[in-house]
């Protein structure tokens, strides 16, 4: 075949697929249905039943709505779970709209400073223009979650329930992003224009409080001491009272964070396993001991990890690729529920390794593993 595509290869495409009867039941029934629905092998999915013999209590399903908060809502699946059990609960949430405020204002502060501590990088070098390309985002890691409670505590959904803008992130983060980038370049071309690293700082601080501004528009002002009142399993009446969000954290959640540690397993040539990685400039709260940290293992733990937790009565976070062979309505995300190949009557052979290699797989989302069998 040449450089460009000519009249005798369309036309060789054409026989060849003209050719094979499977073809044509094949466009039939993905143009009518879509290329998921098509595909789904209902044999195999019959096989992929809810029920588990090792499985924890975790309460009624949360939803993130049109939000990218789903690192949140997976860490504080994890963490009601002590809640509930110690007020004999028979559900609860904890705000997501509480974290999302503190997560936003974190992350503008954050941006801010890689932007001073990039000024003397040239604005079209690939730091600053990934810095730029994308200033805030609703997206986290378990590390950047982790800094957030112990700086901001929580509180119950009760307390800072949603909003129309934290159901629905889009707007916000929009104008957020454009305050932002709008700030990186008056803070660069005031530092080429000779203001000191100190002059800058006091204006950032008059920047934040913008932020700051439109966030508590958006998201409404996050609680400094509240009482939150409801009722048990056994309809029994229960108050807590006169609490500050990290007084609730130590109190009802009483976890450790500590005690968890990222694990991944990327079986990349540039990845030994038994080694710690970070990704640079990724991270929210300034000031602290938490960057975020990835150990490298390989699946196998991962597995023994997950099981050992689980049957110790703790939900594992987890991230994942969630858009690879994933049947939204059956709720499965498993290899061959969808036969694809098949259904194009082609494979799919590349590695693990050489997905992430050649950016065709990362993560996409966060959930909670809660049974295994």
């Amino acid at each position: 075949m040449n450089e460009a595509i000519e009249k005798k290869d369309l036309q060789k495409f054409e026989k060849a697929f003209a050719k094979d009867r499977a073809n044509i039941i094949a466009m039939n029934a993905v143009s009518s249905e879509g290329v998921n629905k098509a595909a789904m092998n209902v044999y195999k999915a019959r096989n992929n039943q809810h029920a588990f013999n090792v499985e924890v209590e975790s309460g009624k399903v949360c939803n993130q709505k049109q939000s990218g908060r789903c690192w949140m809502f997976a860490s504080y699946n994890v963490m009601r779970l002590n809640v509930m059990e110690k007020l004999n609960l028979e559900n609860m949430e904890l705000s997501q709209a509480y974290p999302l405020f503190y997560d936003k204002l974190e992350k503008s502060n954050y941006f801010l400073e890689n932007i001073l501590a990039t000024l003397d990088e040239p604005r079209e070098g690939r730091v600053v223009s990934y810095l730029l390309t994308d200033p805030i985002g609703d997206g986290g890691q378990w590390d950047m979650f982790r800094s957030l409670t112990y700086k901001y505590g929580v509180v119950p959904q009760e307390v800072m329930p949603e909003t129309a803008v934290s159901s629905a992130t889009a707007e916000l983060n929009k104008y957020l992003k454009t305050k932002l980038r709008g700030y990186a370049c008056e803070l660069r071309t005031a530092y080429e224009g000779g203001k000191k690293l100190e002059e800058l700082r006091k204006d950032k601080e008059e920047m934040l409080n913008t932020i700051y501004r439109m966030l508590a528009i958006s998201l409404g002002e996050p609680p400094k001491k509240f009482t939150w009142e409801t009722r048990d399993k056994d309809k029994n009446f229960v108050q807590v009272k006169d609490i500050t969000p990290q007084e609730f954290f130590k109190k009802y959640v009483e976890m450790d964070l500590d005690d968890f540690v990222t694990v991944i397993n990327a079986p990349t040539a540039d990845k030994p396993y038994g080694k710690t990685f970070t990704v640079q400039y990724l991270g929210s709260v300034r000031g602290e001991q938490y960057p975020v940290k990835y150990l490298n293992l390989p699946m196998e733990d991962l597995k023994e990890l997950t099981i050992a937790q689980l049957k110790d009565n703790k939900a594992v976070w987890f991230g994942s690729d969630v858009g690879q062979f994933s049947d939204r309505r059956g709720g499965y995300l498993t290899l061959d529920s969808l036969g694809v190949d098949e259904l194009f009557n082609t494979s799919f052979p590349m590695t693990k390794a050489e997905r992430l290699d050649y950016g065709e797989s990362l993560m996409t989302h966060a959930m909670v593993i809660t049974g295994v069998e």
